[in-house]
């Protein structure tokens, strides 16, 4: 990971108006103000999952507000707003709702545990409403972006053509760039491998609704829901658990590599991919213990496809849900 990339690269050009990078995952909400002079004001919530329908959106707008006034910013200077934020989308006359399975507790019901009904939550309207420019992509798309960018999918500053970026962390997420070309799909729902059927197990109830799909075994929420029966109340117990030599501890943990890693053969094997960066919370706190078992899944696996594609670590770290907003608008 480049420092410079992380200070330097995080600001616009000289003169340049302040924009708003707004990151949403289903964890946390976080925003940036970025101008000329860098990134700042940021703010951090937990993400609303409480209200009305418009419930997240009205977050957004406070604290896009709050972040301009720890920034010294006008919130009338603001020229454009960007919003990387998890999915999947649904487009409602022309606009994303999300139909996230973090935040709408309508999608998988009460057995869930999501304090409200909402089979979408709206999004993009409402800022429409408040702000001049708008711009909503999937998180996986954001980071994507980024990593093409500033990251790890490059090659001497060129941006790769065949490349994916996968989140693991509340949520399992991906962007694919095939050709040169971002994939989006007719809702901006490309590359939601994260909800690819895997299981029958009858514990990984996903927040979608389905059982037995990726996220639903091995997000890190599912973790907490699966294992804390067994004495690990969340991944940082697990790992701890793994780390202190506990067997059961390291063979769940295989376990969730196995499918993990079976996904990304899985994308490697339909869009023919040179390179995939991985970042996400629960991956980024165990990246060197995670990533060799991930690579040994998908090595020796139909080499004619697998040999050539790198599976590495995100470059730009814990902070690219914020570079991703900011590649939106850039």
């Amino acid at each position: 990971m480049n420092s410079n990339v992380l200070t330097e690269g995080f600001k616009l050009r000289s003169g340049a108006a302040p924009v708003a990078c707004v990151d949403i995952g289903g964890t946390k909400v976080a925003v940036n103000i970025v101008d000329d002079q860098g990134g700042r004001g940021k703010v951090i919530e937990p993400t609303a999952t409480t209200g009305e329908r418009d419930a997240l959106a009205q977050q957004i707008i406070r604290m896009v507000g709050q972040s301009c006034v720890l920034a010294g910013v006008s919130v009338a200077d603001i020229e454009r707003v960007g919003v990387s934020s998890c999915g999947p989308f649904v487009i409602h006359n022309g606009q994303v709702e999300l139909a996230a399975p973090n935040i709408c507790g309508g999608l998988a019901g009460k057995a869930r545990g999501l304090p409200n009904d909402w089979q979408t939550a709206l999004l993009e309207a409402p800022l429409r409403a408040a702000f001049a420019h708008v711009r909503v992509e999937n998180d996986g798309i954001g980071a994507l972006e980024a990593e093409r960018r500033w990251g790890a999918l490059q090659v001497d500053g060129v941006p790769m053509a065949n490349c994916a970026y996968v989140t693991w962390s509340t949520g399992i997420g991906t962007g694919l760039c095939v050709d040169g070309h971002v994939l989006r799909g007719k809702n901006g729902n490309a590359g939601h491998a994260g909800h690819l059927f895997v299981s029958d197990n009858s514990d990984a109830l996903c927040g979608c609704g389905n059982v037995g799909d990726v996220e639903g075994l091995t997000a890190g929420n599912a973790i907490a829901r699966r294992f804390s029966p067994l004495g690990y109340p969340d991944a940082a117990a697990l790992f701890v658990a793994a780390y202190s030599g506990d067997a059961r501890a390291i063979a769940l943990i295989d376990d969730l590599c196995l499918v993990m890693g079976r996904m990304l053969y899985n994308m490697i094997a339909t869009v023919d991919l040179a390179r995939i960066s991985i970042g996400g919370s629960v991956y980024w706190h165990h990246r060197d213990y995670l990533l060799p078992r991930l690579r040994a899944v998908v090595q020796g696996k139909l080499p004619s496809l697998t040999d050539g594609c790198e599976i590495v670590s995100a470059g730009l770290g814990e902070r690219v849900g914020d570079f991703g907003a900011l590649a939106l608008v850039v």
